[in-house]
């Protein structure tokens, strides 16, 4: 298989390939997620912009509804008038009014005529603080594109010390020219915006200029970029603090698990403890109690390996040496009967390991076997009726007989492999017939509770001691009647049932008779089969 085929192609998008390919650590990618979504936070500040236009809009909207008012209230004022309206009015709406002839000769200055209702500030006499706030100015307007605004500064006056034409300022000549109000705007020195609106005073000609230096639009944004940035400052600390703090409760056991498992796969250390973490009842909570199972139960599948081959190694090499020392022995007897049972033993030897090979594959292969095999509905009933009618055509050790009882039981049906629990059920009858006396029959009994269905198969021999109950199932261990043959059996019977029974999340143990006579049962219980999934198999 070609390694494209081995490896899952991850999902596409950028940002997925982005992190693909640089495969942070989990911690930088917690830090990253929570970033960005405060960098998309932070993107708010440009739509500050948004509302300095919106407040420049509806400024510009006052200085034309104040120089058109101005203008007409001029008109039906005499000159004294007028001088006295335009102080009176720069003072009260903090403005500079100017008001030319028709020749465009300046005829009244509301500065000259009153105290100067605003002054220009000179950035160099403001602190550090105030010109970084105008580089920020400066920063966001690049970054959101704004159109250039020209700076404020007043015009030259005339070579004989006349105050400035008219003509020096672009908004009157072009409200002059097309007989309607015109607005401009500039930037002050400090970068605050200054108004401009030229409007038409009366049919003659004459001009009036209105100037207004809105410091306050300029302040309104600072103050909202300043409120805005504090936040988003304060919000990225708390989520920085909260995201190392999360990659901690993440990560750091996280690491713990991966240097376990490590230590695990190199198999140096032999009893390496996995931490369980019982405190934390979340996902990598059940994630280290499932390695620290996990290696546990590969721990234990390992001693079963190594004490299974240490086992199998011994219970060959008996008959092995039997069979040798038969056959070095044959060669050196000329004794005819000898011969024939040096032979004898040779044979016997040959198959006993032939059954050992064949009992010991056959426990090998089991667990692979079940994990791959596919349930079904089983009647144990059914099944155990058909092996003892089975038995009856032939002959059975000791001559003894089989008896089923499945009065107890209306519904004996479990989900399992028919051929693996067959094999079960027939060590069962094997082992109680053997241990059986002669005539003796053996009784298989079917009974079932709330949900487990139990088959007991009772001998009438000697029993089993309390304290043996559960060494018969260990494999190779076989203690067999007096009156059978040395290495008829393997000892791996009552092993390879519970191992069935097991995978079968069931049970398979050894108690005394019920009715007080002498014999053992051998009782194996499995998981009752419910029926709506009985039901539901039976659609499949």
């Amino acid at each position: 298989m070609s390694e494209s085929n081995q490896t899952s192609e991850p999902p596409h998008g950028w940002l997925y390939h982005l992190f693909w390919i640089s495969r942070p650590s989990l911690t930088a990618r917690i830090l990253t997620v929570n970033i960005v979504a405060l960098a998309l936070l932070a993107g708010s500040l440009f739509y500050l912009d948004s509302y300095r236009k919106q407040l420049l809009q509806e400024r510009f909207k006052l200085a034309r509804s104040e120089a058109q008012i101005a203008a007409e209230a001029l008109v039906v004022s005499t000159p004294e008038r007028q001088r006295a309206l335009l102080g009176q009015l720069g003072k009260e709406q903090r403005l500079r009014l100017r008001l030319f002839d028709k020749s465009g000769n300046l005829v009244a200055d509301s500065f000259e005529i009153s105290e100067p209702s605003f002054t220009l500030i000179d950035p160099a006499s403001e602190p550090w603080y105030q010109n970084a706030a105008r580089l920020l100015d400066r920063g966001m307007d690049a970054l959101v594109g704004a159109r250039s605004i020209p700076d404020y500064s007043e015009p030259e006056p005339a070579a004989d010390g006349s105050p400035p034409h008219a003509e020096q300022w672009p908004e009157l000549r072009q409200a002059r020219a097309e007989g309607r109000s015109q607005i401009m705007l500039r930037h002050a020195p400090d970068r605050t915006p200054v108004i401009s609106a030229a409007s038409p005073v009366g049919k003659d000609g004459a001009m009036l200029l209105t100037t207004r230096n809105a410091v306050d639009i300029t302040e309104d944004v600072r103050a909202a970029r300043q409120t805005l940035a504090i936040v988003i400052a304060i919000a990225l600390a708390i989520s920085v603090q909260l995201s190392l703090f999360l990659a901690r409760t993440i990560v750091k056991p996280l690491r713990t698990l991966v240097r376990a498992s490590v230590r695990v796969r190199l198999g140096r250390d032999r009893e390496v403890e996995v931490p369980r973490l019982p405190d934390r009842k979340d996902e990598i909570g059940m994630l280290a109690r499932a390695i620290s199972d996990m290696t546990a139960a590969l721990r234990h599948r390992i001693d079963a390996v190594e004490t299974f081959a240490a086992d199998v190694a011994h219970e060959i090499k008996n008959p092995l040496a039997s069979l040798r020392s038969a056959l070095e022995s044959l060669e050196k007897v000329t004794d005819v009967e000898l011969r024939r049972q040096l032979v004898a033993i040779a044979v016997h030897d040959v198959r006993r390991i032939d059954r050992l090979v064949t009992e010991i594959a056959d426990a090998s292969r089991i667990d692979a076997e079940m994990s791959r095999a596919v349930f079904e509905s089983v009647d144990i009933a059914a099944l155990a009726g058909n092996l003892i009618d089975a038995r009856k055509n032939r002959p059975a050790p000791h001559n003894c007989t089989f008896t089923l009882d499945r009065r107890q039981a209306s519904d004996a049906r479990i989900l399992g492999v028919p051929s693996r629990l067959e094999r079960v059920i027939e060590n069962l009858l094997d082992n109680a017939a053997s241990f059986s006396p002669p005539g003796t029959p053996v009784e298989v009994v079917i009974c079932e509770t709330e949900d487990q269905v139990e088959l007991s198969v009772c001998d009438g021999g000697p029993g089993i001691p309390e304290e043996e109950r559960e060494a018969v199932f260990r494999r190779f261990h076989s203690v067999r009647p007096e009156s059978e043959s040395f290495g008829d059996h393997s000892g791996l019977g009552l092993a390879i049932a519970r191992t069935i029974a097991e995978a079968h999340d069931g049970t398979l143990r050894a108690e005394s008779r019920v009715d007080g006579q002498p014999g053992a049962c051998l009782v194996l219980s499995l998981p009752k089969a419910s029926g709506q999934l009985l039901a539901m198999m039976e659609k499949l």
